[in-house]
């Protein structure tokens, strides 16, 4: 094989199947991906100490490095029968004890006269001195180089079955083996220009630093390389996309009439952010070059209005749109808001067709619709379309390969609107999404009221409850109850429906014996959903316990009381969404956040959010205090994708950028960096909006 780093990781000696087999479930398919798999954190177990230091240490604070030899080893049992396991340490200057709990395995390991070292902290009990060790390691001879313990040592993301040392230990093999291996991606000149540390050393640092000024410098350069893949896709994507053409532009002039008369039509006033929006659109559509444009706005700011008038001038010329959401919930409601915005019009008819797993239209009926909706299995499945002059995707701004490509077989490059209720900052979008013109509704429909917002104490719960409970029965209003996701993942666990089950029964059960209590989340079948979807909007529930992951589809006006359970556990720009899930008619609507939560930081968080309304403003101030993972939220499908670079380092943006156009500028072929091609291949096939 030309590269080592490029051989399976079934390849690694000495492993095992089974840590192979976990090693795929986390995407590590070859050598470069576990190198690129980077600790999490290190822990400082540098201060090395000879035991007769440490006994004199007082009081004993931080965390040391002794090693020596085992004088001996034993087992003894707890008064409730857990296992303590006791070793006792010497070298030159003293002895000391270790002691570990439930670890009998170590008897055959820590067998008297091997020599070890120990990285842990220091116990006083009854004026003797023990170390709890946290890391231990078997000492060859005197030149065996230390993994473990006697520097700072790389703490990985675990996951059952794996532990951070097999990782350590493996990365370490690979380090040893092919640190030489490790090719330049960046043009020399580059390198020089920003004061990079080369790959290879910083492949090295990131995982085994000698000090923390190694780790950071490597952390600056790998940073530094994601960014700049990232921004490189973009603008030569961007380059690609300027040089094609449409089957056909859309004319605009001839059908100004039709679309005054839709605007009009309309039982709502367009804001000035709509018009500008659609303004944009519509000159996009006009020419040549396919559309790429990205249509941000909160939460019932009226996206879908102005992707209708895209619509409607496509199906003016004579072309069908396909709109795609990212759930069948999310299909139904705009479904329901496209009928709802051509209603008014006596002709021409715009023929609406839904697709879902389970309403599927005849092929005729497919060829007449002017807009077809539906998942993304629009164009995954068996359906081929003729005549898509454009594409709408709403949640996904990265468009994936493979459903362009099977677009392209069908002979279709269609003009692309993606829209997104994420709030991104500029700085983010610009980074993530430089491939794709911005658009930005910055206004909320005339008329609408600000939520409400409290940050509710846990001595206040029960009043909530009851105030809850009194509005239901007073006011008839609706009230959502959000519970979080308890797993770390985007996909939606028997955990996290477990959880919600059990706030279900409560709520039902104990808090809201004498009201209507429904439950909804993505572990259901399609028509149950529907089913409780249907039983909410039409007002057969009052309170709808929901957990994150469904909830974002769900339209339903007369709902004025949104509850979101740990409140804490979400980005705000994530429960800016939440909150845009009310208030979305003419009546006062409220907002109660729910924490269990006293430390400081997470109130003035939320506190914070209770005062401010703009979506913007929230995902920044996000971005500035808790990183760019926490503007999207777990549910929304990794936009950002990064595994190192934090995206709230601007000036890392800005030196990345100038980088890029540079790139550009001068030329460059990405043939002639061969390994900097490798990784703009796979940042495209995993993440990016073009084939």
């Amino acid at each position: 094989m030309d590269d080592p780093l490029y051989q399976p990781i079934s390849a690694l000696p000495r492993t095992a199947s089974r840590t192979i087999a976990i090693f795929k479930k986390l995407d590590i398919e070859i050598f470069a991906d576990l190198l690129a798999y980077f600790p999490s954190r290190h822990e400082d177990y540098s201060s090395l100490c000879s035991i007769g230091s440490l006994q004199s240490l007082s009081p004993p604070e931080g965390k040391f490095t002794v090693s020596g030899t085992v004088v001996s080893f034993g087992n003894n049992y707890t008064a409730r029968r857990f296992t303590l396991q006791k070793l006792r340490l010497a070298d030159d200057s003293g002895q000391i004890e270790a002691v570990w709990f439930n670890q009998p395995y170590l008897r055959q390991i820590m067998v008297p006269g091997t020599r070890i070292a120990l990285s842990g902290t220091l116990k006083v009990f009854r004026n003797q001195t023990s170390i709890q060790p946290e890391e231990y390691e078997i000492l060859l001879d005197e030149s065996t180089v230390k993994i473990h313990t006697g520097r700072l040592a790389p703490v990985y993301p675990q996951t059952r079955g794996l532990s951070t040392k097999t990782i350590r230990e493996k990365i370490y093999y690979l380090l040893a083996t092919y640190s030489e291996q490790i090719r330049e991606i960046l043009p020399e000149l580059t390198i020089r220009e920003f004061a990079l540390i080369t790959e290879s050393a910083a492949y090295e640092q990131i995982h085994f630093p000698e000090t923390k000024d190694d780790f950071e410098a490597a952390r600056g350069r790998l940073s530094f390389d994601e960014l700049f893949i990232i921004q490189l896709s973009s603008a030569l994507i961007k380059q690609q996309w300027q040089k094609e053409v449409v089957g056909h532009a859309f004319r605009v002039e001839p059908y100004q009439s039709e679309l005054k008369i839709l605007e009009t039509s309309l039982p709502f006033k367009l804001t000035s952010a709509q018009q500008k929006c659609i303004e944009a659109i519509l000159a996009d559509l006009s020419r040549q070059q396919p559309m790429n444009r990205l249509l941000q706005g909160d939460v019932g700011s009226g996206k879908t209005v102005v992707a209708a008038f895209g619509a409607y001038l496509a199906h003016l010329n004579g072309f069908k749109t396909l709109m795609m959401a990212p759930t069948e919930i999310l299909a139904a409601q705009h479904y329901a808001s496209l009928q709802a915005v051509f209603s008014g019009l006596k002709k021409p008819v715009v023929k609406i067709e839904l697709v879902t797993s389970s309403h599927k239209p005849s092929k005729q009926a497919l060829d007449d619709a002017a807009i077809v909706i539906g998942t993304h299995a629009l164009v995954s499945g068996k359906a081929v379309f003729t005549n898509v002059g454009l594409v709408v995707v709403d949640e996904q701004q990265k468009f994936g390969v493979v459903q362009r490509a099977k677009l392209k077989k069908q002979g279709i490059n269609p003009h692309l609107l993606s829209m997104t209720a994420t709030p991104i900052p500029r700085t983010v979008a610009l980074t993530l999404f430089g491939e794709l013109e911005m658009s930005v509704i910055d206004e909320m429909p005339w008329g609408r009221l600000k939520v409400k917002t409290h940050l509710v104490p846990p001595p206040k719960r029960d009043d909530a409850y009851s105030w809850i409970a009194q509005q239901v029965k007073e006011s008839k209003a609706q009230v959502f109850i959000v519970c979080p996701l308890i797993d770390e993942s985007v996909a939606e666990t028997m955990q996290n429906v477990k959880a919600a089950n059990v706030e279900y029964e409560k709520l039902s059960k104990e808090i809201f014996p004498k009201l209507r209590v429904g439950l909804l989340h993505g572990r259901m079948k399609s028509k149950e959903k529907e089913a409780v979807i249907h039983a909410f909007a039409t007002a057969k529930l009052d309170i709808l316990v929901s957990t994150p992951v469904v909830e974002v589809g769900i339209d339903i006006p007369q709902a004025t009381i949104m509850v979101v359970e740990a409140a804490e556990r979400f980005g705000l720009a994530q429960l800016h969404q939440l909150r845009g899930r009310v208030g979305r008619a003419d009546k006062q609507s409220y907002c109660l956040l729910f924490t269990e939560k006293s430390n400081p930081s997470v109130l003035q968080r939320l506190q914070f959010f209770s005062t401010v309304h703009d979506g913007f403003e929230l995902a920044q101030y996000d971005l500035e205090n808790r990183g760019s993972g926490n503007i999207y939220g777990t549910q929304q499908h990794g936009l950002a994708g990064l595994a190192i670079a934090d995206l709230s380092d601007r000036k890392l943006i800005e030196q990345t950028q100038k980088a890029v156009k540079s790139f550009i500028k001068k030329n460059y072929l990405l043939r002639d960096y061969p390994e900097l091609e490798k990784r703009v291949t796979q940042y495209r096939t995993r993440l990016i909006a073009r084939d």
